[in-house]
């Protein structure tokens, strides 16, 4: 069953309900390198599903996930009102060659380009946090409510790999 975008965000946001943005965001590097540490490769690479990520097809879809929040919001800060372009996240995993990628890279580069927009989003202004842009499926954003998107889409990804690293722990 496929979710409407409305139930998408509804589902994310969900997973942080009363909890800061920012501390969530900050934390999630360290969370993501914790829970791969040790993991063979076999255990990083197994699919739970033949339909459904690897750990280390997740964790490529955080760092280019990562990009593409990097450009939204400067996008916006700089052009408000700017139009926001979809992302088709299943095309990236093929085209990007996911399970090709090397996970302990992957969450490296999230860690890097985490760490910079969260120094970003610690010196805007008030009137900065309200700015929008325009999703093409979604409508107006602002600059803070995408922030908490992508704080719960951290928790939604994060959960996801440990259940994978409970069900493939016989993998080594």
């Amino acid at each position: 069953m496929t979710e409407t975008s409305q139930e998408y965000i509804q589902r994310i946001l969900s997973y942080i309900e009363g909890q800061d943005s920012l501390e969530i965001q900050a934390r999630t590097p360290k969370e993501l390198e914790r829970l791969i540490e040790g993991a063979s490769e076999s255990r990083l690479r197994q699919r739970p599903a033949p339909d459904k990520w690897s750990i280390a097809e997740i964790l490529a879809h955080l760092a280019d996930v990562e990009i593409v929040v990097s450009w939204r919001i400067r996008a916006i800060l700089g052009a408000p009102g700017t139009p926001i372009q979809v992302m088709n996240q299943d095309a990236w995993v093929t085209a990007g060659h996911y399970d090709k990628r090397d996970p302990r890279k992957s969450v490296e580069v999230f860690r890097v380009l985490r760490e910079m927009n969260v120094a970003l989003f610690k010196t805007l202004t008030p009137e900065q946090w309200k700015h929008q842009g325009i999703h093409a499926e979604r409508g107006a954003e602002t600059v803070e409510h995408l922030v908490r998107l992508y704080a719960g889409h951290d928790v939604n990804h994060t959960r996801q790999i440990e259940r994978c690293v409970s069900a493939f722990s016989h993998l080594g």
